[in-house]
């Protein structure tokens, strides 16, 4: 496969814009600040320093391989953060312009029922070298192996600043911070950008798992259902009072639970959890159905086939592995007819339909978390530039800020609005 050349780094450097990370907020923000000045691009020197030895493994891993680019809609409830900002933010550059944008630089998107967008080459590769190969057109110095140890103000310069990294010193007027956060740490996202950020005045709040999948404890069934996808509504709480419900498809694993609903509710259970307020998390496999309603719906379906044994009768709703195990965990006997089922146990069925209690043990590590909750708070930033308001000349992308969207290409819209308002913003401010 073909790999972006990198720039072996003199020992020192100077550079108009730096920008401290090759990801995907850090190479949309490279573009951008290259593009600011039209016809004028190359009168200002733009280095990205990246400390990977193979520049955008996360972009290469996204959506299986694939690269879930944007969502074809896109608006502020479909992220965690301060719902004002993200909305800005968002307007400045939406998902037409993000489609747009791929397009120009020759990759086509298409939409799938999800409402995902993915390359038409449905390869995260295209998605990759189109961005190196727009960056290398624009003149845009990208440098692996250079992971960033420290940002400084240069000494008598204002809006200077004195970047050491592992194969030498750069000195650059603006800096575009855009290190990521913890998630997927083999990929070079782990967290170094933080103790950076508060070197240069801001805050960082408590960093979560986001998007991650969920591993059940010794109580959970979960091993029997490997490999069983289907709709549910996963509801958690905090004594007993709701803090998330949502729906989506549940896929059962080895380990415990994943699939887009597990993905997306997993931010709510781990930041309670990690937090001492012991979350309660329930599976309901008829969706916006409660105890009642689902028992009514019970009542209808043994009706219609009284001399049918009760696997047969629920087995056409769901699969039977799930049938037998749901029978199972509320003690009653798959083989007995529909029409001489007991009050009592249909009810527990009706219970253990609509409000599954699931073991939920921890998320499943860093390693498997899409993304980061929390980091640098948004009201820290100037959201029409992103701009640091803590130290001028600093702009902060991406992952590092403290805002976290749901699976579906939100993540990666996020860091394409904020690479284009950082990029842009450095190159047209005053040298």
């Amino acid at each position: 496969m073909r790999e972006f050349p990198y720039t072996t780094p003199m020992a020192t450097d100077r550079a108009d814009i730096a920008i401290i990370g090759a990801g995907a907020a850090g190479l949309a923000a490279a573009i951008f600040a290259a593009q600011a000045h039209g016809s004028a691009v190359g009168d200002r020197k733009i280095i990205v320093l990246d400390g990977a030895t193979s520049i955008g493994a996360k972009i290469l891993v996204a959506g299986g391989g694939r690269c879930n680019v944007t969502h074809d809609v896109v608006t502020p409830d479909d992220f965690n953060g301060s719902r004002n900002i993200v909305r800005n933010i968002l307007a400045a550059f939406d998902a037409k312009a993000c489609v747009q944008w791929f397009a120009e630089m020759g990759v086509q998107l298409k939409r799938e029922e999800t409402g995902k967008l993915f390359p038409v080459t449905d390869s995260a590769r295209t998605v990759l070298n189109a961005l190196l190969d727009r960056c290398k057109t624009l003149g845009v110095t990208v440098q692996s192996h250079s992971k960033v140890t420290s940002i400084e103000p240069a000494d008598g310069a204002e809006q200077e600043f004195v970047i050491t990294h592992l194969a030498g010193v750069l000195q650059a007027k603006k800096v575009i911070l855009c290190t990521g956060g913890k998630s997927l740490p083999r990929s070079g996202s782990d967290g170094s950008g933080y103790p950076i950020a508060k070197s240069l005045g801001h805050t960082v709040t408590p960093t979560y798992m986001a998007l991650a999948p969920l591993v059940l404890g010794p109580g959970g069934f979960h091993a029997e259902l490997s490999g069983i996808a289907h709709e549910a509504e996963l509801t958690t709480s905090v004594a007993n009072k709701p803090i998330d419900r949502r729906r989506g498809s549940l896929l059962w694993t080895h380990f415990g639970i994943s699939g887009p609903v597990v993905l997306d509710a997993s931010r709510h259970w781990i930041i309670a959890h990690d937090t001492e307020l012991n979350p309660e998390m329930r599976c309901n496999f008829l969706p916006g159905e409660t105890a009642e309603t689902g028992e009514k719906w019970l009542i209808a379906e043994l009706a219609a086939r009284p001399k049918a044994a009760l696997v047969t009768v629920l087995s056409k709703k769901f699969p039977e592995r799930l049938v037998l195990t749901i029978l199972k965990h509320a003690g009653a006997d798959p083989a007995v007819l529909a029409g001489q089922l007991s009050r009592e146990i249909r009810r527990k069925i009706a219970t253990t339909l609509t409000a599954l209690p699931l073991p939920v043990a921890h998320g499943r590590g860093w390693n498997y978390a899409e993304v980061t909750a929390g980091g640098v708070p948004l009201n820290e930033i100037d959201f029409r530039t992103m701009q640091s308001r803590k130290t001028p000349g600093l702009y902060l992308a991406g992952e590092i800020l403290d805002c976290d969207g749901n699976i579906g290409g939100y993540n990666f819209q996020w860091a394409w609005a904020t690479g284009f308002l950082a990029g842009n913003a450095a190159a047209k401010s005053p040298a």
